[in-house]
């Protein structure tokens, strides 16, 4: 049985009950952890709102605003942190963003902002949370992400998400190499397709579903659960060998050649 008791966890990128990262929230709380969750910002509050309705059950002690593009809510979030906290033991980063025009038609049509924006909150928030968790980690802790096989092959409509996936997997391992000797771990989990608000925007998203269901040797597909508990695994020290992984959570989809 995994164990997070006494464990402080930061979970980002809970959009609604269909996330991957309130898959992984749910995983986590079950398994002990203490934790803090994110939520982005909206005008009127109602996402706000949502997502903390969402997420009383799990009885968060911190539940904070973080918008990645944004510095000083960046600063905020991790100052909190040190401040009730004291520490930090695990980061889960489940952010990704591409525009819904980027992720349909020509990749070559791609707009330089679309890229640009893809690629910083996709890829690179990976890295600045990183940087600001690090000093919170000082015993130690572990960081994982949510990647798509996209970062590796080809896959219809993904088009620039698959540029920042791939650039995602390259963070982890080079974050994976700086942070070891701080034993800090760093590693990935490929999920297969899973219908959720950001894969939604993908075209032909159910297409893709419906292939894994069809091909993968399990014959379906995953579930947020089965992410979750990959997830609290890496996260636990039954992991405690494991850093710089993609762990691919797939049914078993990436080996098939067709």
């Amino acid at each position: 049985m995994i164990d997070l008791t006494g464990k402080n966890a930061l979970v980002t990128g809970i959009a609604n009950n269909r996330s991957i990262a309130w898959g992984i929230a749910q995983q986590l709380h079950k398994a002990g952890a203490n934790l803090g969750i994110t939520y982005l910002k909206d005008e009127k509050g109602k996402h706000e709102r949502k997502v903390a309705e969402l997420v009383e059950p799990l009885n968060p002690s911190l539940y904070l605003p973080c918008n990645v593009q944004n510095e000083s809510e960046i600063e905020s979030t991790f100052e909190t942190i040190a401040e009730k906290w004291g520490k930090l033991d695990i980061l889960v980063h489940c952010l990704a963003f591409a525009g819904k025009d980027e992720l349909s038609g020509d990749f070559s049509n791609t707009s330089r902002q679309g890229f640009s924006n893809a690629l910083d909150i996709s890829a690179y928030s990976l890295v600045r949370l990183c940087a600001a968790a690090k000093p919170l980690m000082a015993q130690g802790g572990s960081i994982v992400t949510l990647t798509y096989l996209g970062g590796v092959r080809v896959i219809p409509n993904y088009n620039v998400m698959g540029i920042a996936k791939a650039a995602l997997e390259m963070n982890v391992r080079y974050l994976a190499a700086e942070l070891g000797p701080l034993n800090i771990r760093v590693n990935a989990i490929s999920s297969g397709p899973i219908r959720t608000l950001a894969s939604s925007a993908v075209g032909g998203i159910l297409d893709m579903i419906h292939h894994v269901e069809e091909v993968a040797p399990l014959r379906r597909t995953v579930t947020q659960q089965e992410v979750g508990n990959a997830a609290a695994f890496l996260c636990s020290n039954l992991a405690s060998g494991i850093t710089g992984q993609i762990l691919y959570v797939d049914s078993g989809y990436e080996i098939m050649g067709m």
